[in-house]
């Protein structure tokens, strides 16, 4: 019998979430459960990331400003409210516009990559 393991709930606000700087110009917070992870991401106004892939099925929030999406070759502007899916292995990347972006990431399985010594699973 293998044994079930579990974890608990788990409620709390962004305020008591630590923030770290992946890279210059992004604040993120991450809430990570078992099988799925939350991220909360702050972009500096004409921020780039690189187009990229990853194994991770992805769903975005947009909380707050306007960004330039390139999903698989094609452009998208994107604004508060707006709700994105990306598949596992989607082409995809963005520039945001003229003002602080603000942003909810949803990923399955976890990316282990955005884990480090800080953030305990």
């Amino acid at each position: 019998m293998i044994a079930e393991q579990t974890q608990a709930a788990l409620v709390t606000d962004w305020s008591k979430i630590e923030t770290d700087n992946p890279a210059p110009g992004i604040k993120r917070q991450m809430v990570v459960g078992q099988n799925v992870m939350m991220v909360r991401f702050t972009f500096e106004p004409f921020l780039v990331t690189a187009e990229h892939t990853h194994p991770h099925e992805q769903m975005t929030l947009v909380l707050k400003g306007r960004i330039k999406f390139i999903i698989s070759g094609e452009e998208r502007i994107v604004s508060a409210g707006d709700v994105l899916h990306f598949p596992p292995h989607n082409r995809h990347g963005a520039t945001m516009l003229d003002e602080e972006v603000v942003l909810i990431d949803i990923f399955s399985p976890i990316r282990e990559d955005f884990l480090s010594q800080n953030h305990l699973r």
